[in-house]
């Protein structure tokens, strides 16, 4: 199954708009510039909605895995147990996250 992957138009307040999508735990997170998350989970599904930079993500264990990279109003949903990487732009990335 594909994640969820399209540009939303960005609210004022995008943390209420993530919860406005269903999830109870939202906040914002920032990554510095070309940090790195090596293959890993999460127990439910989470959003990515993201507000400034890019991020690159793949999933490893797909029969096919390539690399796509989303940038500012994208919105990506990663499935629970679905095993991903992710490497952060070298502008770095802020995101709200909803899980």
């Amino acid at each position: 199954m594909s994640p969820q992957q399209e540009r939303e138009t960005l609210s004022d307040d995008p943390e209420a708009q993530v919860k406005g999508w269903g999830f109870k735990h939202v906040f914002t997170w920032t990554d510095g510039p070309n940090a790195h998350y090596s293959p890993h989970t999460h127990r439910g599904l989470t959003t990515h909605l993201i507000l400034r930079g890019g991020l690159t993500i793949a999933y490893p264990d797909d029969a096919d895995p390539r690399k796509e990279t989303f940038s500012i109003g994208h919105r990506l949903d990663v499935d629970a147990g679905r095993r991903h990487e992710v490497w952060i732009g070298p502008e770095g990335c802020t995101y709200v996250i909803g899980e």
